[in-house]
């Protein structure tokens, strides 16, 4: 097990990665902020939800998810159709607008990330990918393990 020193490295550097995400905030549309490319990305990788799973993916109060469903949805982004095993809910769905601005949104995430990492090796990258998404899943997991409150 990891001293004591480096899980308090570890959580300096993870609070430090705040510069990486206003870089790549800073190149997203102007009419497209973080929180409606979180809905979007989530949509586009997990496919129709409800907004109570998007919520949670997204790790927020309903009421925040409502106001970025709103925004995408005026846009065109997204359609939120009648949910057939329960007609109160509504299911959220990408339009073909919203495919489109996805996959303008990784291209520009893309070259944000090639251009900073230019002198990382594919070995390095992959080896970033892979931890981080380890990291990742050790927070769901013990997410999913939490009782509800």
């Amino acid at each position: 097990m990891a001293e004591r020193a480096q899980y308090e490295e570890l959580a300096r550097q993870l609070s430090a990665i705040g510069v990486v995400k206003r870089e790549i905030a800073r190149m997203l549309p102007y009419d497209c902020p973080g929180g409606s490319a979180g809905v979007l990305t989530l949509l586009d990788r997990n496919g129709e939800m409800r907004m109570s799973r998007l919520a949670e993916l997204l790790s927020v109060d309903m009421s925040v998810t409502s106001r970025h469903v709103a925004h995408v949805a005026e846009r065109g982004w997204i359609e939120r159709l009648p949910d057939p095993a329960d007609r109160r809910s509504r299911i959220l769905r990408l339009t073909p607008e919203g495919r489109a601005l996805v996959a303008e949104l990784h291209r520009r995430t893309s070259r944000v990330m090639a251009h900073r990492l230019s002198d990382w090796s594919d070995d390095e990258v992959g080896e970033l990918v892979r931890l981080l998404g380890r990291l990742r899943h050790s927070f769901d997991a013990a997410a999913a393990s939490r009782p509800a409150p």
